[in-house]
């Protein structure tokens, strides 16, 4: 049924995370690059298969408004995330401080970010969100370990994270259905403030990824790499 696409998204994140207790050394340049390559996929996918699906019910004149929110929303969110879903990593020296600001607005990312995956013919967003979720489930457990939180600790807390994705999945399929609420009319709505967020992470992490707005050979194959596979899925939901 569904339980892989679940799986997938709330193992990614985790085992994104986990690897930090494995890394001994500085891995920024291949975290980049995974980065270039799910910010590409992202705006891709949004491109080519949410507008165009949000703009196609009955409330299309609306839309726009909503995607403004989202994109506005990330915005606000990040005041608070530092940036950990575009995979940044900055160190505090306050000691043992809990980051509640970023693991909050981390949390509340992801389970947005979930909920358009409710559409069955959206099964390839599974895998750009779940890739763009190990930079920044590493970015946290390296926040956390800088923090001096104790292993165990750290593991629940990316636990947390790694199943807020599939959290919004789920409730997105029950608003789809009508099942939750019986709000299934505001679903598009809901999807104009994902396509936000989602237009905001993907545009900043490509931008970010370049220094004076050049980029290198390797990430710009990851970009070209990233928007290739989107028009693969593309082309082939077509036939």
């Amino acid at each position: 049924m569904e339980i892989w696409k679940f799986c997938v998204l709330f193992f990614c994140a985790f085992l994104g995370g986990t690897t930090i207790f494995l890394v001994k050394s500085d891995k920024s340049k291949l975290l980049k690059l995974i980065l270039s390559f799910s910010g590409a996929y992202l705006f891709a996918i949004t491109v080519l298969h949410l507008i165009p699906d949000a703009f196609s019910g009955p409330d299309k004149s609306e839309i726009g408004i909503f995607i403004l929110v989202g994109f506005l929303l990330q915005v606000f969110l990040e005041q608070f995330s530092e940036g950990v879903e575009h995979g940044h990593i900055h160190k505090h020296q306050d000691g043992h401080i809990f980051p509640f600001g970023i693991m909050i607005s981390l949390c509340l990312h992801a389970f947005l970010e979930g909920m358009p995956l409710a559409k069955e013919q959206h099964n390839e967003l599974i895998f750009g969100i779940s890739l763009h979720h190990i930079p920044a489930a590493f970015a946290l457990g390296s926040i956390l370990m800088q923090n001096h939180f104790k292993k165990g600790s750290i593991i629940v807390y990316l636990a947390v994270f790694a199943i807020m994705a599939p959290l919004g999945f789920y409730v997105s399929l029950g608003l789809s259905n009508g099942s939750i609420g019986g709000v299934e009319a505001y679903f598009n709505k809901i999807m104009g403030v994902v396509i936000g967020i989602f237009l905001h992470i993907s545009t900043t992490i490509l931008f970010e990824s370049s220094a004076d707005h050049k980029i290198n050979l390797r990430k710009m194959m990851a970009v070209l790499l990233g928007i290739g596979v989107a028009l693969i899925g593309f082309f082939a939901g077509h036939h």
